[in-house]
């Protein structure tokens, strides 16, 4: 066993039945002790390893009343092949495509392994004082290590906050660089709802731009800075929610180079990406202006509460006092499952299989709703789908509700006074059964081609 596995303890401090719990641990989650792994027998481990019996029975043990390891009478003591979720009933009343929502491809293990890693390892300070922005060093590394390719311009973990959520995410940027008592807050025509609540929080009025093929139309958008003295732009340049479009590099620069010499903020949300960027970040085209976040919730887990800015030059001591005051910060227990779960090696192959069984079910839709009008985009987990004529988009999901399938209308992305464009948005569920979804796909299609015949008077 001892040219497999043996643990050092020679360096430790402390009880050595501690320190053979933690090298156990490091060496499951670094993959040395694979699951389904058989783990010494405690002699052998004690001789190997120079300590008693009694402290590898100790360390056992402790293992596998958290759970990191399981018993068996007779067989001996192994790593779990998968920590055993408990079940519970579904509460969705039928298809619910109101939301993207992943598969567990093995990430609902990791989360829990690294809540037991934390329950075991945290320290008395970090269990009983408010989080101080320190405790979450080990955060701020991951994520900047997981990012360092991506398209946001030069960061370190210094420039990187981090929040409950993307959402909150959104907020705090806007209570951080709106002024007066009458802000305004420009969006897109069509996009995430949230955007248009989070300025509403603000106190702000929100005006909206609208888009062509390229990108957000740049006269318009310059005509509404001048007109209604926009301070801050809310976007997602890679993915618009909810039509899936991107906005091309070329537009990406106008836009930047109008934000520039008008002094906005532009908040580039980048929460709805799930495969390789189709440009850089605003933060990158605008260093002191532009704001990158974003946020595991559509690729790891939406229960992972977690968010993450990545602030524009100069501002990242102001976000955090916004942040500090907000709430006085996030659990460390989050950020050191995050930090658990985007270090841990199987987490690679987890996210592909993700991605991969969220596109299968994107190619399936595709492929039933082609001889509709519909806009998509392979790793984005919806599909925009413009009605028929006969359909209003209201009447359509009410109908489609009445058939056990729950859509999204367009009425959700838009301000109440934008132009209306009839379309919903279908968006992937990956928590429920291929046959569920086909059948839900029928029903979608039944419908659009089945019009009311009626007019009201």
């Amino acid at each position: 066993m001892g040219t497999i596995w043996l643990p050092n303890l020679e360096q430790s401090s402390g009880p050595k039945y501690r320190a053979l719990e933690t090298a156990i641990k490091k060496a499951i989650h670094d993959g040395t002790l694979a699951p389904g792994t058989r783990l010494p027998p405690v002699r052998e481990l004690g001789w190997e390893a120079n300590v008693t019996p009694g402290t590898v029975a100790r360390a056992y043990k402790s293992l596998v009343d958290s759970g990191v390891l399981e018993a068996a009478v007779g067989r001996g003591t192994f790593v779990p092949e998968r920590l055993r979720p408990i079940e519970r009933p579904t509460v969705d009343p039928g298809a619910t495509l109101l939301s993207p929502r992943l598969p567990d491809m093995g990430q609902g293990d990791l989360i829990r392994q690294g809540f037991v890693e934390y329950s075991q390892s945290a320290s008395a300070e970090a269990l009983l004082r408010y989080p101080r922005r320190e405790f979450h060093a080990p955060a701020h590394q991951t994520f900047a290590k997981f990012h360092s390719d991506a398209p946001i311009g030069p960061f370190t973990a210094d420039d990187v906050v981090i929040t409950h959520g993307g959402q909150n995410a959104i907020i705090m940027i806007l209570q951080t660089v709106l002024r007066g008592t009458a802000p305004v807050v420009m969006i897109d025509d069509l996009t995430y709802s949230g955007f248009r609540r989070a300025a509403e929080l603000c106190r702000a009025k929100v005006v909206s731009v609208a888009w062509d093929d390229d990108g957000p139309d740049t006269a318009e958008f310059e005509r509404l800075i001048r007109e209604e003295g926009v301070q801050a732009y809310c976007t997602s340049a890679d993915v618009i929610n909810p039509t899936a479009q991107s906005a091309t590099l070329e537009r990406r620069k106008e836009i930047a180079e109008i934000a520039q010499r008008y002094n906005i903020h532009v908040i580039d949300d980048d929460c709805y990406r799930n495969g390789p960027h189709e440009g850089p970040s605003y933060r990158q085209l605008l260093p002191e202006l532009g704001w990158y976040t974003t946020s595991p919730s559509k690729s790891v887990s939406a229960a992972l509460r977690i968010g993450f800015v990545v602030a524009p030059k100069g501002w990242v001591n102001t976000l955090i006092r916004t942040a500090t005051f907000n709430s006085f910060g996030v659990p460390v227990a989050i950020t050191a499952v995050y930090t658990y779960v985007h270090s841990h090696p199987e987490l690679p192959g987890i996210l592909s299989a993700a991605r991969a069984h969220m596109n299968g079910l994107l190619n399936k839709a595709v492929d039933r709703l082609k001889r509709y009008n519909i806009r998509w985009r392979p790793n984005v987990p919806f599909i925009w789908l413009e009605l028929p004529y006969g359909w209003r988009s209201g009447e359509f999901c009410q109908t489609a509700e009445a058939q056990g399938v729950y859509l999204k209308s367009s009425e959700e992305f838009g301000l109440r006074h934008s132009q209306t464009v009839h379309a919903v948005r279908i968006a992937l569920n990956g928590e429920i059964g291929q046959a569920a979804f086909n059948e839900a796909l029928d029903k979608i299609c039944y419908i659009l081609d089945h019009p009311p015949e009626q007019i009201t008077v």
